[in-house]
């Protein structure tokens, strides 16, 4: 029995043309058979091509009736008709239940020509373009059928056959052997093929939904599909596999559901006959009896064969397939297998079953992985079914715990709710060790793993005793004390695991579990105002200090509402979850208005606590003071802020009330007025203390006063100002006047104490700023600055530059990182001056010369990179070493923006790419960010910075290993030549995938590094050999970042420096970085000669230009063109996507015409005369040698 070839969907008309499938009864009856498709003569195979290419063209017409305007949709419809169930689900304009309806009657009428249809379903949803031949067999037992098993290509008529068996036939699909490679339907992209694997799927359960009262059972339909689906499986092509494992997977769940209802047909079953029996006199039965005695075992009986079916095709496609090697496979048997677990436990919930899923928690794809994972859940979820995974639990768990450390971020999420699960529900399986282990990750970066893990510490860190959680209202009633013991076993987690500087990443992960913990201000202020507390219970000073941090994080988190900084980005917030938001912020406010002066007053002694409370009121909804009436606990705060200020000389301190002050000067707020005047009195006090300060430090007679009380005060008065000068302007006050009179004395005379120039060098530089920022808003309102007053800032820029100069040769480190990091910041202003604002701006501008540049890499190189391996760095603690790798950090980082921002040349950054390497871990974020940022500003500058570090590091190695080596042998197995090596690989990385952008800058490398590898004093005692010709390994590194016109235009400038005596002499180990240059240039394949031809051929000619090239065999075998110029060899020649202008050709170029065919003669002529001069300078024997291997080309013979 024959159907009609069928072809496959196309993406563009999302159906196929009309199929008819016939079935002759005959042909049914009697057992007729086709001959076997590999046995055909060619007359049929012939036809059958013909077939196949009928299908193909039949696709392109529906290609071309899918390019239409949508407005021929109707025009369309009319010439398709749906005929075949595959055209049917494929358009999905029919309901699924009415096709299945109708295929299902067209069974009971003849259930060959139905089965038939469905096959052809089965086979074309694969994308099988093909034919599908079916034969009857006659004997069961037949010795001939498992030979005809068979999958095979003809090679004569390019058609590939599958044979398999499908009760009650042996089926033979043929299709074309290019098609494979083509996307069949349930992969293919779009939204119309995913709407068909939709409906695929959903035809697949209705069919066995309408088939369990009727057909299910009849013994034929399901041996049928499960043959069917079953060989399909076994083949090697990958859409049938596909295709045939994802429907049997479907088939199971649809049986999974069908056995499910049967159990309430069991029951109902099971409770009339009792009725019925109950009835009946005892002893007697009756035919109402007997009957629901039928339909009872008859119902009994369904489930044991929904279970062999089930059975078989587990055994058919999951056991084959679960293992294979493409992922979509594995995936589609994983997540059903898991659909399987949970709704149909009495089946599957065993160790035969479930050791499949733990197998595959080892697999290497994150998806397979990860569906695994969910499938478990399903299971852990229900308590009920727990008391089964027991074996599971002890072969598994160790897997499902080290997973939470999976690479995938989305696996590792799983597998953390997973272990929750079951450390919630499994009693001792998650031991408490295993537990600790993952409280940690409430720290992780990535958010959702941490809330995960906020989840699993809120629900075992603050479960109740169980005593008390039976006890009802426990927690009305006893609020204070549930919230304090929350809060003191969260404090001690905190304290206990080490984590002493994260406690915002902590409040982030418990914020959606903490059940309103961390935001019931009243209780957690009244903790620490030891209110309702007993002396006993009352928090440590680490412990008060720690909720202080958790109160402070609660509060920006509250009003925020975004994670921390590294867990992603701002959240957008709905209109519900804003206003929910604003009401939370009012009442916090509300709250700490009264409180937060009466805590400072408290801790006002304590540096750590007062600074996290001053981040609180940064927060304020401030509107409040005016609108609830709180003025005088704004008094009572700003006289706190007053108090702190001039009780303390911390940093930290003052530029939090510093920040207050800025936040609550608003002109637009109604309690700006009484700010204002706060803070213009506070100002007024600490001036008047630094100008007495000054006077007794100044002393006329003595120079100044060093006494250790004076230095205290002195420093402890200019960090206020600096504090305050960051966010308020003290321009009136002339701060900055004094302060660079301080910094001259110490430039001119020295001995100044350290405490007081760091901080005169910071309030420096905040009066230059502000001066500057004034003189910009003047310009800006159309009121620009006198030129007196230009002049003069000008002057002062100008003094604090010099000073923070001669500051970069301090004695004390901390003062020379500080001018640096000042010099830097200044030069990044003043550079850019008079570019957007009036030209007068441009007396400020200032680039700096070569001795300043001078002077600041070598400060970057002792600074930055000087330490990086001495002794000294080594020894020192952790915590110390941290801190120096910051600040080093700090000082390349400032150094880079001058880079970037094109304030000093570009070529220094020269001497920080050479340390890219060896301080990756430290430094190596810094460093490509700065050569992304150059290669944004010049990609060929940036590129040449590039070539120029790899040549210096270069030389440096030749230097020394000549120097330790008489000869240069094994250059390229030193260690630091390999450096040198993975430091190229590391920039070409840098490129990325885009090689149009990059594609001059990448061409200039390799023209640089040809140059350098050819040109140079030379050391070696090989006259001939170029002085640094193993720098073309190192630039090899770039060859892949080439596009192939542009590997053939550098190919021939390479061959531009061969000279004749390298070709004859180009032996032995010294020569292999050119072949393994040119190679890379090239590529390689296993026959050398063809692929040197190949590479010429494919170089379009020149016009009318001729090249001769000559072939030289290496030592092993191989091949090296040398390619010398004919009469032109032009760049203009080339295509114009291979011109690259700095490439600079040694030929002549020769446009006539005329003489294009003279000077190619001569150049023949000319080469050829040269080979016989050196030939005949040869010894015999080495001239023997080369008459076999030299083979110069007729002119002709070269495409060129």
């Amino acid at each position: 029995m024959i159907a009609e070839p069928s072809p496959a969907p196309d993406t563009s008309q999302k159906e196929n043309d009309g199929q008819e499938a016939t079935a002759p009864a005959s042909a049914v009856q009697n057992g007729g058979c086709v001959k076997n498709p590999s046995n055909l003569t060619p007359k049929e195979r012939k036809k059958v091509r013909e077939q196949c290419e009928n299908v193909r063209k039949k696709n392109i017409l529906r290609r071309k009736r899918s390019s239409q305007p949508e407005n021929d949709e109707d025009e369309i419809e009319e010439v398709v008709e749906a005929v075949t169930l595959f055209e049917v689900v494929s358009l999905g304009k029919v309901a699924m239940q009415s096709v299945v309806d109708d295929w299902i009657e067209a069974y009971k009428e003849d259930r060959d020509l139905a089965l038939l249809d469905l096959i052809n379903f089965f086979i074309q949803c694969s994308g099988c373009q093909g034919m599908v031949t079916a034969e009857m067999y006659q004997s069961l037992h037949s010795s001939d059928i498992l030979k005809k098993m068979i999958e095979k290509f003809d090679e004569e008529t390019g058609l590939q056959y599958k044979r398999f068996m499908a009760r009650p036939w042996i089926l033979t699909v043929t299709w074309p052997m290019e098609l494979e490679d083509e996307g069949y339907p349930i992969v293919k992209p779009g939204p119309h093929w995913k709407k068909f694997k939709a409906n695929f799927c959903e035809f697949t359960a209705v069919l066995i939904q309408q088939c369990q009262y009727s057909i299910l059972y009849d013994g034929y339909l399901m041996n049928t599909i499960t043959s069917l689906l079953s060989g399909l499986t076994g083949s090697v092509v990958r859409a049938f596999r596909h295709t045939s494992t994802l429907a049997a997977m479907k088939l199971v769940t649809a049986l999974v559901s069908v056995i499910q209802n049967l159990d309430v047909s069991i029951h109902n079953a099971q409770q009339l006959y009792e009725v019925e029996k109950n009835r009946t006199p005892e002893g007697e039965t009756g035919p109402r009896l007997d009957e629901l005695d039928r339909k009872r075992k008859e119902c009994q009986q369904k489930p044991v064969e929904i279970e062999n079916m089930m059975n078989a095709l587990f055994k058919g496609t999951f056991v084959r397939r679960y293992r294979d090697v493409i992922p979509e496979i594995r995936i589609v048997c994983i997540e059903e297998m898991g659909s399987w677990l949970k709704l149909y436990p009495n089946m599957f919930l065993n160790d035969c079953y479930l050791k499949y899923v733990g197998w595959m928690l080892y697999d290497k794809q994150a998806e397979v992985r990860l569906k695994c994972l969910q499938g478990l859940r399903g299971l852990y979820e229900h308590k009920e079914l727990i008391f089964k995974m027991g074996l599971f639990n002890t072969r598994f768990k160790s897997r499902i715990v080290s997973m939470t450390t999976d690479k995938e971020p989305e696996v590792a999420v799983e597998a953390m709710k997973l272990v929750m699960l079951m450390a919630l529900h499994c009693g001792n399986t998650v031991s408490s060790e295993e537990c600790e282990a993952m409280y940690h990750f409430v720290y992780a970066t990535y958010r959702p793993l941490a809330v995960v893990a906020g989840e699993l510490l809120c629900k075992r860190l603050f479960c109740l005793p169980p005593g008390e959680e039976e006890a009802p209202h426990f927690k009305k009633k006893n609020k204070f004390v549930y919230s304090f013991r929350r809060l003191k076993k969260l404090i001690l987690f905190f304290l206990n695991h080490g984590f002493h500087k994260h406690v915002t990443y902590l409040v982030d992960s418990l914020w959606d579990w903490e059940d309103g913990l961390l935001r019931d201000w009243e209780c957690l202020t009244n903790l620490l105002r030891n209110k309702s507390m007993r002396k006993e219970e009352a928090f440590t000073d680490a412990q008060e200090t720690v909720l202080v941090e958790i109160i402070a994080a609660a509060v920006r988190q509250t009003v925020e509402g975004h994670p921390p900084v590294g867990r992603g980005g701002r959240k957008v917030l709905t209109a519900k979850e804003r206003k929910s938001q604003m009401e939370e912020c009012a009442r916090m406010t509300e709250h700490f208005i009264v409180v937060l002066p009466e805590l400072l007053a408290k801790y006002s002694s304590d540096i750590e606590k007062v600074t996290n409370f001053l981040q609180i009121p940064q927060y304020y909804n401030l509107n409040v003071y005016v609108t609830g009436r709180l003025e005088k606990y704004l008094d009572a705060l700003l006289k706190e802020m007053k108090e702190l200020v001039h009780r303390h000389s911390d940093l930290n301190i003052l530029e939090a009330c510093s920040k207050v002050y800025s936040v609550f000067c608003n002109e637009q707020l109604e309690i700006f007025p009484i700010v204002s005047e706060a803070r213009h009195q506070l100002i007024e006090e600490m001036v008047k203390d630094f100008y007495q300060l000054l006077d007794d430090f100044f002393q006329e007679e003595e120079g100044f006063d060093v006494s250790e009380e004076h230095i205290l005060r002195m420093s402890c008065s200019l960090k206020k100002l600096t504090a305050f000068h960051n966010a308020h302007d003290l321009t009136s006050w002339h701060i900055g006047d004094w302060t660079l009179k301080i910094l001259n004395f110490e430039k001119e005379n020295g001995g100044l104490p350290v405490e007081t120039l760091i901080p005169a060098l910071q309030c420096s530089y905040f009066a230059l700023l502000w001066q500057l920022e004034l003189a910009t808003e003047a310009l800006v309102a159309e009121a620009p600055p006198s030129q007196e007053t230009l002049l003069e800032l000008k002057e002062q820029m100008t003094c604090f530059r010099l000073i923070c100069e001669s500051y970069l040769n301090h004695h004390n480190n901390d003062v020379r990182e500080k001018a640096f990091i000042l010099l830097c910041d200044l030069l990044i202003v003043l550079s850019h001056q008079g570019v957007d604002e009036d030209e007068d701006f441009a007396l400020l501008k200032f680039l700096p010369d070569h001795d300043l540049q001078a002077k600041m890499i070598q400060f970057v190189k002792d600074h930055v990179f000087g330490e990086i391996n001495s002794p000294e760095e080594k020894n020192k603690e952790e915590a110390h070493r941290l801190d120096s790798i910051y600040r080093k950090r700090v000082i390349l980082a400032e150094y880079c923006k001058l880079i970037a921002y094109n304030v000093v040349e570009m070529m220094t950054a020269v001497e920080i790419y050479k340390h890219y390497m060896p301080t990756y871990h430290d430094f190596g974020d810094i460093i490509k960010e700065t050569i992304n940022r150059t290669r944004h500003n010049d990609r060929i500058e940036s590129a040449r910075t590039l070539i120029v570090c790899l040549q210096e590091l270069y030389q440096n190695h030749m230097a020394t290993y000549c120097s330790n080596n008489s000869r240069k042998k094994h250059i390229e197995s030193s260690a630091n030549f390999a450096s040198i090596k993975e430091l190229a690989r590391r920039f070409s990385l840098t490129f990325g995938w885009d090689q149009m952008n990059s594609r001059e800058s990448i061409a200039m490398i390799h023209k640089e590094g040809i140059d350098f590898a050819f040109h140079g004093d030379s050391q070696d005692i090989d006259y001939y050999l170029p002085p640094n010709l193993t720098f073309l390994v190192i630039i090899s590194e770039f060859s892949n970042k080439l596009l192939k016109p542009d590997k053939k235009l550098v190919y021939y400038y390479l061959q531009e420096f061969v000279t004749d005596h390298m070709l004859l002499t180009c032996k032995g180990e010294k020569w292999h970085p050119l072949y393994c240059y040119r190679s890379s240039l090239i590529g390689t394949d296993d026959d050398a000669e063809s692929t040197i031809a190949s590479s010429f051929r494919e170089w379009p000619p020149p016009d009318r230009s001729k090249v001769i090239a000559t072939k030289r065999k290496f030592s092993d075998g191989s091949l090296m063109d040398i390619s010398l110029p004919g009469s032109s060899r032009q760049a203009t020649d080339l295509h114009s996507d291979s011109q690259l202008s700095f490439f600079s050709w040694k030929s002549k170029t020769v446009t006539s015409d005329e003489n294009t065919m003279d000077v190619s003669s001569l150049v023949v002529q000319d080469t050829t005369q040269r080979m016989d001069d050196l030939m005949e300078s040869l010894p015999e024997e080495q001239t023997e040698d080369l008459n076999e291997e030299i083979d110069v080309l007729d002119i002709d013979e070269v495409n060129l």
